[in-house]
């Protein structure tokens, strides 16, 4: 598992890099080199992690939402 400073800029970049390793492998080593196939499992983790901090990311955000579509919907009735 790979540890960021929970910056998103930062896992970008990494995620680039990482790519950019992958890619070249695939190109001097083969698509089924084991370097090749190293990189790529480190950057389906790269990105997977890069998606799980973007969920926690955006879920206050979901919340407020769900909240203020609740409050909206309770409002008309207490105003009756």
């Amino acid at each position: 598992m790979y540890t960021y400073s929970n910056s998103q800029s930062e896992m970008i970049e990494e995620i680039k890099v990482k790519r950019e390793l992958m890619i070249n492998s695939a190109t001097t080593f083969g698509y089924t080199s084991e370097e090749t196939i190293k990189y790529s499992q480190e950057l389906d983790e790269l990105i997977n992690e890069y998606q799980r901090f973007m969920g926690q990311a955006s879920k206050p955000n979901e919340e407020v939402k769900i909240a203020f579509k609740q409050m909206m919907m309770v409002w008309p009735k207490l105003l009756v």
